[in-house]
């Protein structure tokens, strides 16, 4: 090889080194400090390698109980994958670098690389450049793995808080937990006007749901302690209770569940928008087609609710297949957004 191409190779190197490493810090600091909703190539390609390998094991489970345990681990291990994805890069965009400024060959040039990465960047090699670069990798490896350390607290907070109101409607909704059983706890005193502290509690866990979900969207991928549960059957029972109110009894309707319904319908068009288009995710083809379906609520669903808030002694509307097509096209706004997120997610068929 000449030397004019050998400088050349050089050069390009070390560019090519510095624009990776750019790239890779800036994700990271999109990923975990930019309070927005960013999506990041670089963990989209991480994550979507490590759900590949999860998807391959979970389609080979013969039970719903089988697969959950296994996509359970799904999000854990990608977390921890970042940051090792994160810190290869860097250490071929040094190798880069380091080979650019003068020492020996690539392999050299990435022994050095690895060795100030992994250290506190000591390096016999001669010239005040190749040693500030050293300390700078020593540096920025040392701050991707304490970016994702400092901010597992606060994803693990927000997971906390999304579950337990992820229990509590369980708690509410009755056994298998249903709308219908969650207006019918709201009801039991036949005044809806007094529940709006609970509707504006979960107006809140909504507005939190869009917010957290979308700014770190590995919160989506983390699944409820107890396998029958899930945020999302949770967002869908809220906004059909909501819907039920609005559609099947004859009681005055309260503003703040108008709030915490919009807010509901928003949050997830919001999250469900971010995978779609923004991180390109794809569901999985890991659920059955009964599974599917059952996440829709059909004519005869209605009818038994219907049937439950009669023998309830709630003041129902006059023509129960008017309020069926109301509640029918009302759920159309968020029906979409629950079928995306159950099947990206695959979230059990009912909360049990």
């Amino acid at each position: 090889m000449s030397s004019a191409v050998e400088y050349g190779l050089r050069v390009l190197a070390g560019v090519a080194g510095g624009w990776l490493i750019i790239t890779t810090v800036s994700g990271a600091i999109r990923s975990f400090v930019l309070p927005r909703n960013e999506s990041v190539r670089l963990n989209a390609f991480v994550f979507g390698g490590v759900r590949a390998l999860f998807n391959f094991a979970a389609r080979r489970a013969p039970t719903y109980a089988h697969r959950d345990r296994i996509l359970a681990h799904y999000a854990p291990v990608g977390l921890v994958a970042l940051p090792i994805g994160w810190l290869a890069l860097v250490g071929i965009g040094y190798s880069g670098i380091y080979w650019a400024l003068g020492v020996e060959d690539f392999t050299k040039s990435y022994e050095l690389s690895g060795s100030s990465l992994l250290t506190l960047g000591t390096t016999s090699e001669a010239g005040l450049a190749i040693n500030v670069f050293s300390y700078s990798e020593a540096t920025i490896g040392l701050l991707l793995l304490t970016l994702l350390i400092s901010y597992l607290p606060t994803i693990y907070q927000a997971f906390s808080r999304r579950e337990i109101v992820v229990a509590q409607v369980e708690l509410r909704a009755g056994v298998p937990a249903s709308a219908a059983g969650l207006v019918r706890w709201l009801g039991h005193d036949h005044d809806f006007l007094n529940d709006d502290d609970q509707w504006l509690e979960w107006e809140k866990w909504l507005v939190e749901i869009d917010e957290s979900h979308t700014s770190l969207p590995v919160l989506a991928f983390f699944r409820s302690p107890k396998s029958g549960r899930s945020w999302v059957l949770t967002a869908g029972l809220i906004l059909d209770a909501a819907n039920m109110l609005f559609s099947a009894l004859n009681v005055p309707r309260s503003r703040q569940v108008e709030l915490t319904f919009t807010a509901g319908v928003l949050a997830l068009n919001r999250v469900h928008r971010f995978f779609e288009n923004k991180s390109e995710t794809e569901p999985a083809e890991l659920r059955t087609p009964e599974e599917l379906n059952a996440t829709t609520p059909g004519r005869q669903e209605f009818a038994d609710a219907w049937q439950s808030f009669r023998d309830a002694d709630l003041p129902l509307r006059a023509d129960e297949e008017t309020a069926w097509r109301n509640y029918s096209e009302r759920r159309m706004r968020y029906e979409p957004a629950l079928k995306f997120l159950g099947a990206l997610l695959m979230t059990p068929p009912t909360m049990e």
